[in-house]
């Protein structure tokens, strides 16, 4: 659906070269939803405005629907374009026009009769559930809204390709989560392939098939996201998968444990990481239950992505080291993730 071929961006300014993109590989199939993530400056939003040209590579290629973009005419690119939405952070709505014109726009570009763009128009806000504002002006709406009218606008020419650049950055986190779900909902129901350009890491757990992280113009880490939030292989991707998944002890309670016990021979501290059916099961109850050792749990996270249970816990272990060896043996062969950490040392 979208390939990109070591596809590099350069921007020159008063003589001086900025790497924007470097040497970029990638697929998006068709029907994805897409994630791209990256800090400010990464280059996301650069590679995002590749897919319909609005930026041409310095090298490489890009190629969208079996349709190499650099070796199109003018007409066959605006033609590509027709079929590729975009929704930005800011709505880019046109404040002297009324809701109903801002979703007619690309289709009187077209030179669409009047009757059609009538009944488009009142599909879509139908669809986003804003029947009721059609004769209402921008300003009038709250931000959610907006951002549903930008929607509806980026549908109106039933594109192929959905490209939403910080679509949620403006939001707060509620109506986040209802843009979310809406964008969910036009992949499920018109299988529009999306992609999505942000720097926050819940917006992939929420409704992303596949990711890939960015960083200084490269492409550092890509797979299911699944694989990524649980086995993230980079330091940055760590650190975002970290802001929706707590993956260390919080200091907090390593001071609590300092201040009531010190350091103890006969307790050791571990991380449990668990994946899907490990999550389900009443594991550690089982573990307790057993009575081989003292389970003090310490700490707890879990999340839900793409249908699958994904979680970490921190928890202290109380007994002789036989007993503490064969508590770890019981949670591995029940597929969770043992680690010993020292928190005196780590924290």
């Amino acid at each position: 659906m979208i390939r990109f071929e070591n596809v590099s961006k350069q921007y020159e300014r008063n003589g001086i070269t900025t790497q924007a993109l470097d040497k970029i590989n990638l697929t998006i199939d068709k029907g994805d939803i897409f994630g791209i993530i990256g800090y400010s400056g990464a280059g996301k939003s650069t590679l995002v405005r590749l897919i319909n040209y609005l930026e041409k590579p310095t090298q490489g290629q890009v190629i969208v629907q079996d349709q190499i973009l650099n070796q199109l005419s003018g007409s066959e690119l605006r033609q590509v374009r027709r079929k590729i939405g975009m929704i930005f952070q800011h709505f880019n709505l046109l404040e002297s026009k009324t809701v109903y014109e801002n979703i007619a726009i690309p289709l009187i570009l077209i030179k669409k009769d009047k009757y059609t763009i009538k009944q488009k128009v009142k599909e879509l806000l139908e669809f986003v559930g804003l029947s009721d504002k059609a004769d209402s002006y921008p300003k009038e709406l709250s931000g959610g809204q907006k951002q549903r009218i930008g929607i509806a606008r980026a549908l109106a020419n039933d594109p192929d390709i959905l490209l939403c650049d910080e679509a949620t950055s403006a939001l707060d986190p509620q109506t986040t989560r209802a843009i979310l779900d809406l964008i969910k909902k036009i992949n499920e129901k018109y299988k529009i392939t999306v992609v999505l350009i942000t720097h926050e890491m819940h917006v992939i757990e929420q409704i992303c098939h596949k990711v890939a992280v960015m960083e200084k113009g490269k492409i550092i880490e890509q797979g299911n996201v699944l694989d990524v939030f649980g086995h993230p292989q980079h330091q940055t991707t760590r650190n975002f998968v970290n802001s929706v998944i707590s993956n260390q002890i919080p200091k907090g309670v390593v001071e609590n444990l300092l201040e009531v016990e010190g350091k103890k021979d006969n307790i050791k501290l571990f991380k449990l990481e668990f994946l899907g059916r490990s999550a389900s099961e009443p594991v550690i109850n089982s573990l307790i239950l057993k009575q081989i050792v003292v389970v003090n749990i310490l700490f707890a996270h879990m999340s839900e992505i793409e249908k699958t249970v994904l979680g970490s816990m921190f928890i202290q272990l109380k007994g002789n080291d036989s007993n503490i060896q064969e508590a770890v043996q019981f949670l591995r062969k029940h597929g969770v993730q043992v680690t010993e950490i020292n928190h005196w040392e780590e924290n």
